[in-house]
């Protein structure tokens, strides 16, 4: 007897390591954390190097870090994002501390909302030996001087460890000169990016000096463009990825820059470069020809011309973002979607565009065409469902970001036709669609519609006799003003054999549902049921209840973000029973929704211990008692939002 039960109590076999590894492969990351914590051997296979390739530790600059920092030691190598830093000894400490215990391992560093000392920097990077990307943007602190690596000492020990840094990112830096960025990059000779974007650079004239750029020995006041010039002659061989966004660029000097002998570049960032015409664009696809994405987006100054330009010159082209350049037409889509390398179009912002040349230039029989991955129609009015129809049947196979977000005449038969064509899709957005309604999530067509106190329908305006003997016409309602009809019981069980509801997109990761204000509880508790999904919007959706949040927390334990603002139906009772199911929240938005209560952060304190961002601003029965608590009891919280008379707390004062 006592021999059967030893047997019965003997532990099974350990599976090897590398078959742990192999198992957890198959889980996304927030799958392989919570696997992570079963037991040691499960904690030792997460930590496998191939799961560490793209992993980014964040953490502020506060003495509350340095044991991180010290556990960190343990990692074979790094990516590092460190905020809040200033000139003060608790960040002088924790830099120390990093080129202390991590300097070999580090492979990336990101210091953003800083203002660290030059001699705090220089301390640190000669220990980052391995580093291959640095984001140094807007630490004004460094460059205001001008004094930065001007000691040949320092320029020495920086080069060292700098010798094969790839990445360097000085976008939006106010004070970076001819002198600062000649030093600096002098110490990285092998860079293969660089990203320049918002900085002040001088491309015609020089308002110090009075002179031409160019005319001049190197500036200690702004960076010119004989200096940027310099660079890319110099690591022609290595750079192929080039940021000048949002920089007063001229036709003229963009032709300086991609003539130079020898430069081959892959990505070009040109985003909100004003100045910018269509000649400039055509002078960049000649000599350009081999770039794989392309960022003009915010050049008004452009037109049709540059698409055209674009299609016939660009044929490697995988990238290509138009948004916000409101003069662009559907003239040259249907040539641009005849590149067949194409993956990504952004046209978001384009008014003018109506989708029909897309569909010209993906039905055009014989020839090669674009297999979009990613689309992105925002706010283009003239979309309606026919174009979205078609597009969906063309690029069933390939689509899997799809944004028509505030395209106002998407009805539900689009809806309809991306659940039914659209089956691969994993990014979905549909905010500000409000003639979009239960039917159409439901996968159910609209037979009738039901206007109060008239069955037969809007007839059109009507005369009254509001005010004694004067008449007044009632306007007509506008369409996203009529109600639908209400979905009954007896419609949700037919829903099954009437069309594709919104489940059959399974991997689905993000949905935007915000002001799509004809959604009810019947269609959202429904079918937003993706166990998958990380990223939910379900903001100003006037009629969904705590019925549709606890549907939502019981199906969708992914979550990673939820958006709740302005739902008037949402109290501590949905709350309180979805939060249970969503461990993995870290941002949750809950803006005037006044039937929330301090209850609500109590529950939150209990179950989410991730959360990073909480808004509760607007939600006048949540005391400023319980947001002090919930600040200090989530360890991760970095925003909260709580309006107090108008007042946002984050700016109150003792």
């Amino acid at each position: 007897m006592d021999d059967s039960d030893g047997e019965d109590c003997r532990e099974p076999p350990e599976l090897p390591l590398e078959v742990l590894v192999y198992i957890l492969s198959f889980l996304e990351a927030a799958d392989r954390r919570e696997a992570s914590l079963v037991c040691r051997r499960w904690f030792d296979a997460s930590q496998d190097l191939r799961f560490q390739k793209n992993v980014t530790f964040s953490f502020p600059g506060s003495g509350a870090s340095l044991e991180l920092i010290r556990g960190l030691s343990r990692k074979s190598r790094l990516s590092l994002k460190i905020s809040q830093l200033d000139g003060f000894s608790v960040s002088r400490s924790l830099l120390l501390e990093v080129g202390e215990h991590l300097g070999s391992r580090v492979e990336s560093l990101a210091l953003p909302g800083s203002s660290i000392t030059e001699a705090s920097l220089l301390a640190l990077l000669p220990r980052l030996t391995s580093l291959r990307r640095l984001d140094l943007r807007g630490l004004d602190s460094l460059f205001m001087s001008g004094a930065f690596l001007s000691r040949e000492e320092h320029r020495v020990q920086v080069r060292s460890a700098l010798i094969g840094l790839e990445e360097l990112d000085l976008s939006d830096l106010r004070y970076l000169s001819d002198l600062t960025f000649s030093r600096l990059t002098g110490c990285t000779p092998h860079l293969r990016r660089l990203s320049l974007a918002g900085c002040h650079i001088a491309f015609e004239f020089d308002p110090y000096r009075g002179c031409p750029v160019g005319a001049a020995e190197d500036s200690s006041a702004l960076l010119s463009l004989r200096n940027l010039k310099k660079l890319l002659t110099e690591q022609k061989s290595t750079l192929v990825a080039l940021d000048i966004s949002r920089t007063s660029i001229t036709p003229e000097s963009l032709r300086t820059i991609t003539q130079v002998q020898g430069l081959v570049l892959e990505e070009l960032c040109l985003q909100g470069c004003k100045e910018l015409t269509d000649y400039s664009v055509e002078i960049l696809v000649k000599h350009q020809p081999s770039l794989l994405k392309l960022d003009i987006s915010g050049c008004t100054g452009l037109t049709s011309r540059s698409v055209e330009a674009v299609a016939r010159g660009l044929n490697s082209l995988r990238r290509f973002s138009l948004s916000r350049d409101w003069r662009i037409t559907e003239k040259g889509l249907a040539e641009l979607l005849l590149v067949p390398s194409l993956r990504s179009l952004d046209l978001s912002e384009c008014p003018h565009i109506s989708g029909s040349e897309m569909v010209k230039g993906l039905k055009r029989p014989g020839s090669a065409r674009a297999k979009l991955e990613s689309l992105n129609l925002k706010s283009c009015t003239y979309i309606r469902d026919l174009a979205v129809f078609s597009l969906a049947q063309l690029l069933g196979d390939f689509l899997r970001e799809l944004d028509l977000t505030s395209c106002v005449n998407v009805t539900d038969l689009s809806v309809c036709a991306i659940a039914t064509y659209l089956q691969k899709l994993v990014v979905l957005r549909l905010g500000w669609c409000k003639e979009i309604s239960d039917w159409g999530l439901l996968g159910m067509m609209q037979n009738a519609r039901c206007e109060p106190g008239d069955e037969a329908g809007d007839k059109g305006p009507r005369f009254t006799r509001t005010f004694g003997n004067m008449g007044f016409f009632k306007p007509p309602r506008m369409p996203f003003e009529e109600q639908p009809k209400l979905v009954t019981q007896h419609d949700l069980q037919q829903s099954q054999q009437a069309g594709t509801s919104l489940l059959a997109l399974r991997r689905l990761q993000e949905l935007d549902l915000s002001a799509c204000t004809k959604l009810t509880d019947s269609s959202v508790a429904q079918v937003v049921r993706h166990p998958d999904l990380q990223r939910l919007s379900l903001s100003m959706l006037p009629e969904i209840t705590d019925a549709s949040l606890a549907s939502v927390g019981w199906h969708c334990r992914s979550l990673t973000s939820l958006a709740l603002s302005h739902c008037p139906g949402i109290s501590d009772r949905g709350v309180a029973q979805a939060v249970p199911h969503l461990q993995r929240l870290q941002h949750l938005y809950l803006s005037c929704c006044n039937k929330v209560t301090d209850r609500s952060l109590f529950l939150l304190m209990q179950h989410c211990k991730r959360l990073k961002t909480v808004d509760i601003s607007g939600c006048k029965n949540i005391s400023v008692t319980a947001v002090d608590l919930l600040q200090s009891q989530l360890p991760f919280l970095e925003n909260k939002h709580k309006f107090i008379g108008g007042l946002d707390q984050a700016f109150m004062t003792d």
